[in-house]
Order: C-alpha cells, then sequence, then structure tokens
C-alpha cells in the first residue's frame, strides 16, 4: 500500500476493516521499529515506506529461512540414512 508513496492514515485504513484507532496502534509499532517514516503537517500525519530499513528486514528473513531451510534438510537427510 505505501509502495506508491505516502499516505494518511485515514486513506490507508480504506482498505482495512478495523478501525483508525487500531491502524494508528499498528502503524506506531512500524514506526517505533523504523520500518515507516511520519512526516506531519499541521495536524496530518503522513506515512511512507522506510525502504532502507524493509530491505534491511527482509535480508534478516531472507536469511533466517535460508538458515532453517538448510537445517531442516540437513535433519531430514540425517534421519532418512538412519533409517534401515
Amino acid at each position: 500500500m505505501l509502495r506508491e508513496g505516502e499516505k494518511t492514515p485515514t486513506e490507508m485504513a480504506k482498505s482495512f476493516e478495523f478501525t483508525l484507532p487500531a491502524l494508528s496502534t499498528h502503524l506506531r509499532v512500524l514506526r517505533d521499529a523504523g520500518l515507516v517514516m511520519e512526516r506531519r503537517v499541521g495536524q496530518n500525519r503522513f506515512y511512507s515506506v522506510n525502504r532502507e530499513k524493509m530491505s534491511e528486514m527482509m535480508r534478516f528473513f531472507d536469511e533466517f529461512w535460508d538458515d532453517r531451510l538448510d537445517r531442516l534438510k540437513r535433519h531430514v537427510e540425517a534421519k532418512a540414512k538412519r533409517r534401515p
């Protein structure tokens, strides 16, 4: 959704089936994690993706899952070798 550019919580809420306060809570968590950026203009807040942090998170998950899948593969292969 934010790939297309920054949006206000009100604009984003139209795409979800939960309340604006619930969306604001999610946005606050993402902002605190550094995954989205917030820009204030008067009383309006505009959110956008922090591409650098998002890329960092994606690299982490890629490495995490590659490692987990490698471990699972080794475990399954070792177990198969032990079978008569």
